[in-house]
């Protein structure tokens, strides 16, 4: 080989090590970014539209309705109203929670220790929006508190789908907002038309009446289902305990079906002088010849309801309440 051809092989070879090389150190900015490290979904809750970055990297939730459906979908949290759910939660086990307690004493500052990017808040805690925009600025604080004026069931719904968005289960919302849609569905085909109801609660020993429409829990069932009130008054509330009303006017108006929470099932089943609402109502001698008791058509939410009304709560009862119309009518 002659000088000239070996000093043309070298470069030759020089040019291609030089191009390896280069090909090499550039790989990386030839390779995708990952997705998952920018992606974020847009939401609107009542205060407006949210852009959230997804998935959440610490995530609060104070609302007691979103509490059964976070668990079931294995939502890691970083701090809760744990003090506020009933021992059917999960969480309510996870020591690494960290606890803001109830509404009533509320550890709001605690939320500062998890850096929130996500809060869950609505019902009990909803007074204390301002509060966590203060103690957690850079955090979204979503509300999906059931709106004014909407169906109660079109807005469990959109928790629940708004909530499946954010966390990427869609499908799992899909198939709890059916369930409840087709609950809804058993109770109306099995409802008589022109038997009437009574919304009422107990509490302390007590019967709370829930007023048709407004009335706590109980009182959205009217308009879902079309139900004919046995008693309307009109100072009728949406008070916690329900409004006072005697045992005699519940005999007068005569309900063909009574719906019940009780509200002590959830807070004070453990306290000595608990009176389970059962109790109250089946043995009391004034109510005795009332033909929803007569006729064993006493219908009772679940045990937790009052400290757990998300839209499986409202599932379960509404099938139980077909189940037992079913067998009636």
């Amino acid at each position: 080989m002659t000088a000239t051809s070996i000093r043309s092989a070298a470069l030759v070879a020089g040019l291609a090590l030089t191009l390896t090389a280069c090909a090499s150190n550039s790989a990386p900015a030839a390779t995708a970014p990952d997705s998952s490290q920018s992606a974020s979904v847009e939401v609107v809750d009542n205060n407006g539209t949210h852009t959230i970055a997804t998935p959440p990297r610490s995530v609060v939730a104070t609302d007691n309705r979103t509490f059964e459906t976070l668990s079931d979908w294995g939502i890691e949290l970083s701090a809760a109203a744990v003090s506020l759910m009933p021992d059917t939660i999960a969480y309510t086990t996870d020591d690494s929670i960290v606890d803001l307690g109830n509404h009533r004493e509320p550890d709001l500052e605690a939320v500062v220790a998890v850096e929130p990017d996500l809060i869950i808040n609505g019902q009990r805690f909803a007074q204390f929006h301002e509060d966590f925009a203060n103690l957690a600025p850079d955090a979204t604080i979503l509300e999906l508190d059931p709106r004014e004026g909407e169906p109660l069931d079109a807005e469990l719904k959109r928790q629940t789908t708004v909530l499946g968005e954010i966390f990427g289960k869609q499908d799992e919302a899909e198939k709890l907002n059916a369930d409840l849609d087709a609950a809804i569905e058993r109770v109306k085909a099995a409802y008589e038309s022109g038997q009437t109801v009574m919304g009422v609660n107990t509490s302390g020993g007590e019967i709370g009446y829930v007023a048709p429409s407004n009335g706590r829990t109980i009182g959205p069932m009217f308009d879902i289902f079309g139900f004919a009130p046995a008693l309307e008054i009109p100072e009728g509330s949406d008070d916690h305990q329900g409004d006072d009303i005697s045992v005699e006017a519940i005999a007068e108006s005569n309900p063909d079906w009574i719906i019940v929470m009780d509200r002590d099932a959830a807070v004070a089943a453990g306290d000595p002088a608990f009176s389970p609402a059962s109790e109250i109502l089946e043995s009391s001698e004034a109510l005795k010849n009332v033909t929803a008791v007569k006729d064993a058509n006493i219908v009772y939410m679940p045990a937790d309801t009052y400290t757990n009304e998300g839209i499986q709560t409202y599932t379960e009862f509404f099938n139980t309440l077909a189940d037992a119309l079913e067998q009636k009518n």
